[in-house]
């Protein structure tokens, strides 16, 4: 199993700030598709993702038990 968790826009957008997905391992592009299946409009091009308080690039593998962020784009000044 993979935890997820959700910030900012990402939390309103799913309705929750984690959740447990019931794989063993998968990609994190893989799992940035998921998230854009299960949640349309989350906006896997432009979402970060952190492993075990990492980032993590597209071609690295979560392995069950790993915890991952999804990061999304901050704007400020």
């Amino acid at each position: 199993m993979i935890k997820v968790s959700y910030f900012a826009r990402l939390r309103e957008l799913t309705g929750k700030s984690d959740e447990t997905i019931e794989q063993q391992s998968m990609t994190v592009r893989e799992l940035l598709e998921w998230a854009e299946t299960t949640y349309p409009g989350f906006g896997k091009d432009t979402v970060h993702v952190a492993v075990n308080e990492e980032y993590a690039l597209k071609e690295d593998v979560i392995q069950s038990g790993d915890s991952c962020a999804f990061i999304p784009p901050v704007s400020g000044g």
